[in-house]
This record gives structure tokens, C-alpha cells and sequence, in this order.
């Protein structure tokens, strides 16, 4: 069976992660305005509290890690109340070590924190099936994987490209499969958590060219075609037919954006009866013809 959490990192086609140590000490505190694109922290050392915009604050400590699918603003600081600076993660050079502690003094925590860089023209889709705020806590394979890439990331090694992208697409992969999906806000997660509902994902991520129906699908869950409908919509935040839509033009863009398709070919891949019909539902749904698409400059 298809993994689909597997096919949507794979999809976003991971090229560059970027990196940098964050240290605090005493009464520190930075806020990062909102930044749009997937971000990462896991902490080596110590503690902190981490405050997201539209959450409650989250005490992270040693061997947590995070991942914030579309990085909204965020407060990074220690358990002293402060009036934190703000800074704009778009502005800063990458790569560039932040240190908010006097140089003579001992930072309280330690971490590794950054932001991974997609070829994917989807962009989006990773923020659109997960959680607002990936927490995972303890597992050293995280600490390892990130630090793995931060030395790939420097050093100037053969096939340093695929490595970094092998090795962004594991760390993806090991945040999410050990993320607990059963409380996780209706998406992806959630739905794979679901033990009638994982079967159904698999099966439309793994054959998306069959002419999917609702009661097609509600038997494969083994629920009346109600129950299944309404059971899927809460946990996945999308009825069926718009999860499936939705899978079906994230596939397109990518085999558009790779330019070695036909129309006819792409459609007949994702489950349309022919490249007009395809045509009329990409430009629906993406807002431009799929020719125009095509065309449009590589992420």
C-alpha cells in the first residue's frame, strides 16, 4: 500500500534545508514575525518556552523537536517575562548563529533551529494536511538527522544535493510518523490515525486514476455511506471528493511543472477521462489552464 505521508514529502521535493544555533541565557526573548514557509527546531541542550501566534506557550526541553509547516510568528525565550525584539526571519542571512547571552556566560539552552526550502511549485500542501504546530518530543534519531544535514549543509562534498535531499525527506518523514495524529487537528494526521480511514487514504493515494465515488470509498472504510462521509469530513477537515480533488492537483502540478507529459497522458495518470476534462477541472481549481501552468518559470 502507498504510504501517503511518504508521497506528500516526496512531492514536495525537499532541496535545502538551512540551519543555525540559537543559545539563551537569563531574561531572553526574540519573536520572529511570520514567515510562511516550513521551519524546525529541536533543542540539544536546557529549556525554553516556545509561544506561537494562536496557541498556548509550549515548554521545550532537551531532544524536543519542532516543525511549523508554515511558520507563523513565534516567540523563542526563557521563563523570565521580557519584552522580546522582533525579528524578521526573512531579513536575516541565513545560516547566521544567534547567541542571547553575554559571550562570558553560559547559555541555559541550546538549539538548532531553521527552515527547509522546497522545489515543489505546492508548496502549500505541506501546511494544508498537517497541524498549525508539530511537537514531537525525544526522539534522538530527530537530533541526529538535523545535525546530519547541518554538516552536509556546510561541507562541499560529491553528491552533496542528493544527500541534503534524501536526508531533508528522512527527518520530514521521522518528525511526522512519530507525531501522535489521534488529537491532531482534522488533517492528514488525523486521518491516518483513524483506523477505517487509514485504508481509504492509502487507497486513493495509491490508485488515484480509478473513478473514485463516495460509496466506492465508504465500503473500503466498511461505513454506510453517511457515516463515512461524516467520519472522514471531521477528521480530514475535507469532505472525500475535495481531499481527492485536491491530491489529484497537487500530482498534476508536479507532473506539469516536470514538462515531459502530455495533457493526455496527465489526466489519464490522475483518474480524467481526457485532457479537456482535466483542463476545465485543473482551471477551476488552480485558476489558469494546466498549458499555462506548464509554462509558468520552475520553482
Amino acid at each position: 500500500m502507498s504510504d501517503p505521508l511518504a508521497q506528500v514529502v516526496e512531492l514536495l521535493r525537499p532541496r535545502a534545508v538551512f540551519a543555525k544555533s540559537i543559545s539563551g541565557a537569563g531574561a531572553w526573548g526574540v519573536r520572529y514575525s511570520e514567515f510562511g514557509e516550513p521551519g524546525f527546531c529541536v533543542v540539544l541542550e536546557g529549556r525554553c518556552l516556545l509561544t506561537v501566534a494562536g496557541h498556548a506557550p509550549i515548554t521545550l526541553e532537551q531532544g524536543d523537536f519542532i516543525l511549523l509547516p508554515s511558520t507563523p510568528a513565534f516567540t523563542l525565550s526563557g521563563f523570565t517575562p521580557v519584552d522580546p525584539p522582533v525579528r524578521d526571519p526573512k531579513l536575516a542571512p541565513r545560516g547566521t548563529n544567534e547567541a542571547h547571552h553575554p559571550q562570558n556566560e553560559d547559555p541555559d539552552v541550546r538549539m538548532l533551529g531553521g527552515n527547509f526550502v522546497f522545489a515543489s511549485p505546492d508548496t502549500a500542501l505541506l501546511g494544508s494536511l498537517l497541524p498549525d504546530v508539530v511537537h514531537v518530543r525525544d526522539v534522538g534519531r530527530l537530533a541526529v538527522l538535523v545535525q546530519l544535514v547541518r554538516e552536509e549543509g556546510i561541507a562541499s562534498r560529491p553528491g552533496k544535493e542528493l544527500v541534503l535531499t534524501r536526508l531533508v525527506e528522512v527527518l520530514l518523514i521521522e518528525a511526522l510518523r512519530n507525531t501522535s495524529g489521534v488529537h491532531a487537528p482534522p488533517g492528514l494526521l488525523r486521518g491516518l490515525a483513524d483506523p477505517r480511514l487509514a485504508p481509504v487514504l492509502q487507497q486513493m493515494h495509491e490508485r488515484i486514476e480509478q473513478p473514485w465515488t463516495v460509496d466506492r470509498l465508504a465500503k473500503a472504510a466498511a461505513l454506510s455511506r453517511s457515516a463515512f462521509f461524516d467520519r472522514f469530513t471531521r477528521n480530514v477537515g475535507l469532505s472525500p471528493m475535495e481531499y481527492l480533488r485536491a491530491w489529484r492537483m497537487a500530482v498534476a502540478k508536479d507532473l506539469l511543472s516536470r514538462r515531459d507529459l502530455g495533457m493526455a497522458e496527465i489526466a489519464e495518470r490522475i483518474g480524467y477521462g481526457s485532457a479537456s476534462a482535466f483542463s476545465t477541472a485543473f482551471s477551476r481549481y488552480a485558476g489558469r489552464p494546466p498549458g499555462q501552468y506548464a509554462r509558468l518559470p520552475a520553482g
